[in-house]
């Protein structure tokens, strides 16, 4: 049989699998929804659609796996995810058992950016910061095509960060999963965004429905998503200052807000440590296919 690539996105709502093949196109791709709290459940559900794509496409593949956290260097388990109830398992070694084969994992957020690196938004570009801001928000970085890793595996890892130049009201912040209060994504994750305009107007709304509504012209969801952009533009401006990244590519359902990438490079240039800012700010090329993508990649040295 002809060996394929599978990348396995393990999501907070929803687990999928694509096969790549030589080009980079993508063969065959299934998807289900995450047993949310459960670890073995979720294991099974990865075994079942690598099956079922491989009996589809008639080809055993290599498979890599992109998670929200990372693995640690120490104890070999999953930590910083949140979804949590993947913290604390062996999650390589448990899913090279069920698929009988050996597995590569990578944050989400890593693989994110190596696809859209490779041959996305940020293709050609000496250095590509990727951010994930959906049910949660992280980041990864890749510098001349390469992911870059540490010896914490954490780089990249903006979210858990604290939302730079804070307004008095911001203070503490919202508490995070982690432990911690008023990190970058307590801000700017799409249940961060919806919290947000609850907690000032009262309204239960979606981050689709805001955005719906100020586009409309309601004033309370326009004032929403400018307090969401003034926080997207300062925490990007943190990450230039840093590693002052070629472009920097969205990802996840709230990089789907157009106005974003007219908004938050407006906005930035006061924070950023320089007389003008050149980073580029983009929204994904793969769209949903990126985490996938990124991860089948790992595979390709």
């Amino acid at each position: 049989m002809n060996e394929l690539r599978i990348g396995v996105d393990l999501g907070g709502t929803k687990i999928e699998v694509a096969a790549l093949g030589a080009d980079g196109e993508i063969l065959a791709r299934l998807r289900r929804s995450t047993p949310r709290g459960d670890y073995r459940g979720s294991l099974e559900v990865i075994r079942s659609l690598v099956t079922e794509l491989e009996a589809r496409l008639g080809a055993r593949g290599t498979v890599g796996v992109g998670i929200p956290g990372a693995l640690s260097p120490t104890s070999g388990r999953v930590k910083n995810a949140n979804s949590t109830w993947l913290i604390g398992h062996p999650l390589d070694h448990d899913l090279a058992t069920i698929l009988d084969r050996p597995v590569r994992l990578a944050n989400d957020a890593d693989c994110f950016a190596l696809s859209e690196a490779a041959d996305g938004a940020g293709a050609g570009a000496t250095s590509v910061f990727g951010v994930i801001i959906g049910t949660g928000t992280g980041g990864g970085i890749v510098v001349h095509g390469r992911l870059l890793a540490g010896p914490n595996a954490i780089a990249g890892e903006w979210g858990h960060n604290p939302l730079p130049w804070p307004q008095p009201d911001e203070l503490p912040g919202p508490p995070c999963y982690c432990g911690q209060r008023g990190c970058i994504e307590t801000w700017l994750s799409g249940p961060a965004l919806a919290a947000d305009h609850r907690e000032v107007t009262g309204e239960e709304r979606d981050a689709k429905t805001i955005a719906k509504r100020a586009a409309g012209g309601g004033e309370a969801c326009e004032a929403t998503l400018r307090r969401y952009e003034s926080r997207m533009a300062r925490a990007l401006a943190s990450v230039i200052n840093l590693i002052d990244p070629a472009v920097i590519v969205l990802g996840g359902g709230l990089s789907n807000l157009d106005r974003l990438y007219r908004n938050v490079p407006e906005r930035w240039g006061q924070w950023v440590f320089s007389d003008r800012v050149d980073t580029r700010l983009l929204k994904h090329r793969h769209g949903d296919s990126s985490g996938v993508r990124g991860a089948a990649w790992l595979w390709s040295d």
